[in-house]
């Protein structure tokens, strides 16, 4: 229970990561405001966290709306007093496409949902955090535009995915004298939905091959890793144990990154 009297906020997790994660922060002690713009999965998810015997509420909202954003946070901390930890985890594959055929809004949905959605996140909780004299931040990055660049199509998803890496080391340094933290998980491929739910056109012809050793992934060969693999290193990052640790981006991949 080292997350016991700790107050939570777990963006996207209605599924995937933030799902996993926001189950076993509670299961740990934590006191979690789920959030998704899906009503009926948000409310499934703290449903189980209370049916484990934890303490959940669900927010619906919108991570790109600023009043939506701005109400959620404030119910959240109406709700437990306080807040502690957030985990900003909400976000899209989005269109993968060529540049020329990638549309404007396109671009900005992914954009949007992203990188706004992470900043609305961290503009209304900081001063929560503040207030409690300190806390941490863990934000869902990716392998993509930190170390990968060859997924075709992919270029306003890596742009968001550096985007959030730079964001964390920049705050980690801005937050410190706070004693905030702040760091980002950079997952490879992970059995979530979020492969399924990417819209890919003509991504062929923004291809250049890459050659890779037989079975994709080093640590598990054909393998993904797992929400809840993840959701033990964000635990780990938001918990005491993770005391010196800040301005940290950590590959969760199984060493996939590296093969290229």
């Amino acid at each position: 229970m080292e997350l016991q009297g700790k107050v939570a906020l777990v963006t996207g997790a209605g599924s995937g990561i933030g799902k996993a994660a926001a189950l076993l922060m509670a299961k740990q002690g934590a006191r979690v405001g789920v959030l998704s713009h899906t009503e009926d999965e948000i409310r499934k998810t703290a449903d189980e966290i209370r049916q484990a015997g934890g303490e959940a509420v669900p927010l619906v909202a919108d991570v790109a709306d600023e009043a939506q954003m701005k109400k959620a946070v404030a119910d959240l901390v109406g709700a437990f007093g306080r807040l502690d930890i957030v985990f900003a985890n909400a976000g899209i594959n989005g269109v993968w496409a060529p540049i020329d055929d990638l549309k404007p809004e396109e671009w900005d949905r992914t954009i949007n949902t992203n990188l706004r959605g992470t900043y609305l996140t961290l503009h209304f909780s900081v001063p929560h955090l503040k207030q409690a004299g300190g806390g941490a931040i863990v934000i869902t990055a990716s392998i993509n535009g930190s170390r990968t660049f060859t997924s075709a199509g992919a270029t306003a998803y890596s742009a968001t995915k550096a985007a959030q890496v730079a964001i964390a080391q920049m705050l980690a340094v801005e937050l410190a004298q706070h004693k905030i933290r702040v760091n980002v998980v950079c997952p490879g491929r992970i059995d979530t939905e979020i492969t399924e739910n990417t819209d890919k056109r003509n991504t062929e012809e923004a291809e250049v091959p890459a050659e890779y050793p037989e079975g994709n992934i080093p640590l598990t060969g054909k393998e993904a890793g797992t929400s809840q693999d993840v959701a033990e290193l964000v635990l780990f990052l938001a918990s005491d144990r993770a005391r010196h640790i800040t301005g940290t981006p950590v590959w969760i991949d199984g060493a996939q990154s590296l093969l290229v």
